[in-house]
């Protein structure tokens, strides 16, 4: 089987949410149509994390759901999953802790989880517009390891 891995990362708060989010139904929609098999690749840190997620629950539903995982990633394990364990395994095709990441401080833990997630994708999509924050920090990564960079931000309403 031909894997096709997509990372996203975004600012934390995305002011015009739907116009984000139209941009990333059709990307999710091509990728669905195009490719044999997807890992979409996701945090649950801001804005940008919800849009995905959602778009690619939705384009399973109307497209296909047989050739992709909506995969979460998690820097260590949270409150928030510990107890809402069931409902995260219901949204989410699998739940992945990035061990690298665990020991780190959180702050660091985030950009550790965001690097292995970069160096285990095909294509990494952001929604960046402004040279600070996390999500800059892993664009400049990407583009470091010369990876397949899509970055959404010159769409209206992604910074």
């Amino acid at each position: 089987m031909d894997l096709f891995t997509v990372s996203f990362f975004g600012h934390r708060i995305v002011p015009e949410f739907w116009k984000a989010e139209e941009r990333v139904e059709s990307l999710i929609h091509t990728l669905l149509l195009e490719k044999e098999y997807v890992e979409f690749l996701v945090g649950r840190n801001g804005d940008f994390d919800q849009i995905v997620s959602s778009a690619v629950k939705r384009q399973q539903r109307r497209v296909r759901d047989d050739n992709s995982a909506l995969i979460l990633v998690l820097p260590y394990p949270t409150a928030e999953l510990r107890d809402n364990l069931e409902n995260f395994e219901a949204y989410y095709d699998e739940i992945e802790l990035c061990s690298a990441a665990a020991g780190s401080h959180p702050k660091g833990a985030i950009q550790i989880r965001n690097r292995q997630m970069v160096d285990r994708s095909d294509l990494v999509v952001f929604c960046v517009d402004h040279s600070s924050g996390g999500a800059y920090q892993t664009l400049r990564y990407a583009q470091r390891k010369k990876k397949e960079i899509l970055n959404l931000a010159h769409v209206e309403g992604c910074g």
